[in-house]
């Protein structure tokens, strides 16, 4: 799989609170854990995530990875707390 821009597409469509909060998304594969590496930050937060092959396959499909979600929303709230 090499397709970044549909994965990004997928991601952001399937995960509409990254566009929402303003959380910037940025991957890349990394060949030897054989894995994308989705970085997402705000501000001074930032969580790294590793999607390995099925889960971004999963992904492209419409299907959420439930780690990944869980980072997401561990972001969301981290950003919300410092927004108070």
């Amino acid at each position: 799989m090499n397709d970044k821009e549909e994965l990004c597409r997928k991601l952001t469509e399937i995960y509409p609170e990254i566009e929402e909060c303003g959380i910037e998304i940025d991957f890349y594969f990394d060949g030897e854990k054989k894995a994308w590496v989705v970085d997402l930050v705000k501000d001074a937060h930032e969580f790294i995530h590793y999607l390995d092959a099925p889960e971004a396959k999963d992904c492209l499909e419409g299907t959420k990875s439930a780690s990944l979600g869980l980072e997401i929303a561990q972001l969301k709230k981290n950003i919300e707390e410092n927004q108070c």
